[in-house]
């Protein structure tokens, strides 16, 4: 059966592609934090449970994450973004080193902290522990101009030998108005995809390939409540138009996203997997790293999204910042029933 006209082993024919890319990845990167205990008694002091501490451990995020997802998928990823002087940094850096992920293109800036975001976790019955709070440890003020620079300079070193460039934005100072320049003269001069994925101001991504956002970022950007397909059709083609871009992906969460594309290409892509929903940490850094993956490797923006969309509904049943492998991504699209479109 097809989806959006393309059958299942188009699907699975197309996964091979995927390997032996190299992707540059801009963005801001975060430390995540995880600290698991067993709660054994609500607390005499407050009303919160007393966790007994049972292991503490840490995964790449922020725009990590796609580097991560670009890795897991059998390609390199070049990550370019800034780490601190200090022990997370050096926590993030080796974590992504053994991921295969190469860190050329990190700058250290000794005047701000690493970005660290520490979870606390309680494990009882349930299949995963349930997240009871959530602490951060950020700087959004700017960037100093001497990380700024480096940052360009290793945009042009790096963004010479890869096959895409994917900016992961969180709002804390390394997607700005220099590096967005860079990255937009780097990729016209090579002729090679740019993609983001936004955390908002979208308009300064105008000339982007791709422009990935989510239902909230889309409504405050326009004013207006999406809530019918016809509404996102409607959103996504303002923004194509706004943007300048070849696409736009609005993902919907539970009900999975919507694509507008050039030449009124419009589809609503249900969510692959809807009944294993255990963490939704990271899907849209899995959502934009396979579709930067899948335009690289030449296949059509449809394409793109339907295999992120099965890669979303993959690493939703994990617990923290996942990643999907080629085979599971075979398995998922073997198994899992088609959207209907």
């Amino acid at each position: 059966m097809a989806i959006c006209g393309i059958e299942k082993e188009a699907l699975l024919a197309a996964l091979p592609k995927l390997r032996g890319l190299d992707v540059l990845v801009l963005g801001d990167l975060v430390l995540d934090e995880y600290v698991v205990g067993r709660a054994t008694r609500l607390s005499r002091e407050a009303p919160v449970p007393v966790l007994e501490f049972l292991r503490r451990f840490f995964l790449p995020g922020g725009a990590a994450n796609p580097a991560q997802n670009v890795s897991a998928l059998r390609s390199t990823a070049h990550q370019v973004g800034v780490v601190g002087d200090d022990d997370s940094g050096r926590e993030l850096v080796n974590h992504l080193q053994r991921a295969g992920i190469r860190t050329d293109g990190l700058v250290v800036d000794r005047s701000r902290p690493t970005t660290t975001k520490t979870r606390i976790l309680a494990e009882g019955t349930l299949v995963f522990p349930q997240q009871l709070a959530r602490i951060d440890q950020a700087q959004h003020s700017p960037l100093g101009q001497d990380s700024v620079s480096q940052l360009v300079t290793h945009l042009g070193e790096e963004g010479a030998r890869v096959d895409a460039l994917l900016i992961s934005d969180y709002k804390m100072g390394v997607v700005n108005e220099q590096t967005i320049a860079a990255a937009l003269r780097v990729c016209r001069e090579r002729r090679i995809i740019l993609t983001v994925d936004s955390q908002g101001d979208l308009l300064k991504f105008r000339g982007f390939d791709v422009v990935k956002c989510n239902r909230r970022e889309a409504e405050a950007l326009l004013g207006r409540e999406l809530r019918k397909d016809s509404d996102y059709e409607e959103a996504g083609a303002s923004l194509l138009a706004d943007l300048g871009s070849a696409a736009v992906i609005l993902t919907r969460g539970d009900e999975g996203m919507s694509l507008v594309s050039e030449g009124g290409g419009n589809f609503h892509i249900p969510a692959a997997n809807r009944s294993e929903v255990f963490d939704v940490t990271g899907a849209g850094d899995t959502v934009i790293a396979v579709v930067t993956l899948a335009l690289a490797a030449g296949l059509e923006i449809v394409e793109a999204a339907l295999l992120a969309n099965y890669a979303a509904g993959l690493v939703v049943r994990k617990l923290g910042n996942a990643t999907p492998s080629e085979e599971e991504l075979g398995w998922a699209i073997e198994h899992w029933p088609e959207p209907r479109v």
